[in-house]
């Protein structure tokens, strides 16, 4: 028994003696009366609280775990997994332990993982963070279904994007998936746009029309840089994704399928010509992707500073903080690495 326990007992003794109740006398010090009983059995000297140290009735010997582990890795069990290692056993007529029993010696000896003969999962790595600083640096392009009068067939658009200035910078719309389509209407927009060998990187998933031969030979030959998302992260490819969002829920967009190819491109040029011309987009201090691609929104945001200064000079009383700056987007982020995400989130709040 602790020196400590003999001391709490001998006070409670003396608390006693001069007239207390125990169970009083207990609460004072802070230990319940079950447990001072307890203390005083003179079989119980420990805290079994503090020293106890359990060990089942059927725990494993070691020359048992040691049999496990040369079973598990004889040359006809070691790429098996315990589940079919104890079943092979029980075929012969053998038992050496349960399946449990192997689950837990063999993690114990960190031997359960890839113990069959399996080609090992690649690793993905993040696509590169990138930052556009102008028109026609970063394209981000990808594929969406459009639906048809025929039940399980579908239109395809395909869509290109510029992430600086968020302008469609190409589309069509055609009746199937291909990379020699999409080569074609890469070769259209590098022509339109002038765009120089090395001066552009597009952006998109790992479809098939993308990662095809003909597609890639392409962008090889126009001097374009690929980039991909990793497979299955639609986070990778976010500017395809919002801009597919915008279009798919706009008012004008049809409830019902659409008739034929014809009416499916009649639509998104509309669409595209309301979009690049009409629509203020918001990521981008509200000028329209046409206006900033073509670098007429650092006059537009400046004139809106100016309106704005000389509403406040005007009636300097109805201004409660300082007026809205309308400042221009510099850099816009692909992928960006997490500590620059938080930055960017931190000045922005």
């Amino acid at each position: 028994m602790s020196h400590e326990r003999e001391d709490i007992i001998h006070l409670i003794d003396q608390a006693r003696t001069a007239g207390a109740r125990q169970h009083q006398a207990c609460e004072i010090i802070g230990i319940s009366a079950k447990t001072l009983q307890r203390w005083t059995q003179p079989d119980n000297q420990q805290d079994g609280r503090l020293d106890a140290c359990h060990q089942p009735g059927n725990r494993l010997t070691e020359f048992e775990r040691q049999r496990i582990i040369k079973v598990a890795n004889e040359p006809e069990h070691a790429a098996l997994p315990p589940a079919q290692i104890v079943a092979r056993l029980a075929d012969k007529g053998c038992y050496i332990a349960s399946e449990s029993s192997f689950y837990r010696v063999l993690k114990a000896e960190k031997q359960q993982q890839h113990r069959q003969k399996s080609k090992p999962t690649r690793p993905v790595k993040k696509p590169e963070a990138l930052t556009a600083t102008a028109p026609n640096q970063i394209y981000s392009w990808d594929i969406t279904y459009l639906p048809t009068q025929v039940r399980g067939l579908f239109f395809y658009l395909y869509l290109v994007m510029d992430v600086f200035s968020r302008k469609i910078v190409g589309w069509q719309v055609y009746g199937e998936e291909s990379g020699a389509l999409a080569a074609d209407l890469m070769r259209d927009i590098c022509q339109r746009e002038g765009i120089q060998r090395q001066q552009v990187v597009l952006h998109s998933d790992n479809g098939s029309p993308m990662k095809g031969a003909t597609m890639l030979a392409t962008l090889q030959e126009l001097g374009v840089i690929p980039s991909f998302s990793r497979p299955s992260v639609s986070n990778d490819n976010p500017y395809s994704e919002s801009l597919f969002r915008t279009l798919k829920y706009r008012p004008e967009y049809p409830e019902k399928a659409f008739r034929d190819l014809l009416a499916a491109r009649h639509w998104v040029e509309g669409f595209v010509e309301w979009y690049n011309h009409e629509h203020l987009h918001s990521s981008i201090s509200f000028v329209t992707p046409d206006q900033r691609h073509r670098g007429e929104d650092v006059n537009i945001l400046a004139h809106r500073r100016e309106v704005y200064k000389q509403a406040k000079s005007e009636h300097p009383g109805r201004w409660s903080c300082d007026y809205r700056k309308w400042d221009r987007v510099e850099e816009v982020y692909l992928n960006p690495e997490k500590q620059k995400s938080i930055i960017d989130k931190n000045k922005a709040a």
